[in-house]
């Protein structure tokens, strides 16, 4: 995958670890591309957001991860975080997370500002807002609908106040063979490139 490549050509950006950052709605296929990516990576690690944000801070959550993720990782030492579990509504069992050469984090929020000093590379995923929540939804179930309307309303606040997209270095879509890449507002030259060959559902 050219872009597996091109990543790991990347100078690290956190400790000995290059950080990539997946953002983008939610319900617009970060986290199956994220799979996909850390398979190519020779299985790269990923940390997903849903894992740090809880129901009363979908976004709140920047100072936890840094304390727990980010700054040990920059002196060179594992991790140790807490993830959390939304049927039980509370922090399960430490996670030990140990420094890697790509450590990939996925989530909406993944490019926010005090996220993107660390960031190698933020990739964003470039599919339509409306189309996201509608993924999301139907994913979800009607069960979720009112935990939906409440996010959505978080999202729209969230990225109103802290957008990714004009930041990122590479715009990904969804193709009929799998993925394409193409330069982001944070590039400086820009060819559509074929990331993963194979038609693989969207997932979250």
């Amino acid at each position: 995958m050219p872009l597996a490549r091109a990543i790991s050509a990347l100078p690290p950006s956190l400790g000995p670890v290059r950080l990539i950052g997946i953002d983008g709605h939610a319900g617009s296929g970060k986290s199956t591309f994220a799979g996909r990516l850390a398979e190519t990576l020779g299985g790269a690690p990923v940390l997903h957001l849903d894992d740090v944000a809880t129901h009363e801070a979908l976004f709140a959550w920047p100072d936890r991860l840094r304390a727990q993720v980010l700054e040990p990782l920059a002196a060179g030492r594992p991790a140790r975080w807490t993830p959390y579990d939304w049927v039980a509504r509370r922090f399960g069992p430490e996670q030990v997370l140990e420094p890697a050469p790509v450590l990939i984090v996925e989530g909406v929020g993944a490019g926010r500002r005090a996220l993107r000093p660390h960031l190698a590379r933020l990739l964003w995923m470039e599919t339509p807002r409306t189309e996201s929540w509608g993924r999301g939804r139907h994913r979800d179930g009607r069960e979720l609908a009112d935990f939906w309307d409440g996010w959505e309303r978080a999202e729209l606040a969230h990225f109103s106040d802290d957008p990714s997209r004009p930041f990122a270095d590479t715009l990904v879509r969804q193709s009929g063979t799998g993925y394409e890449w193409s330069s982001g507002a944070g590039a400086t030259a820009g060819t559509a490139a074929s990331v993963t060959e194979g038609d693989v559902p969207a997932r979250s």
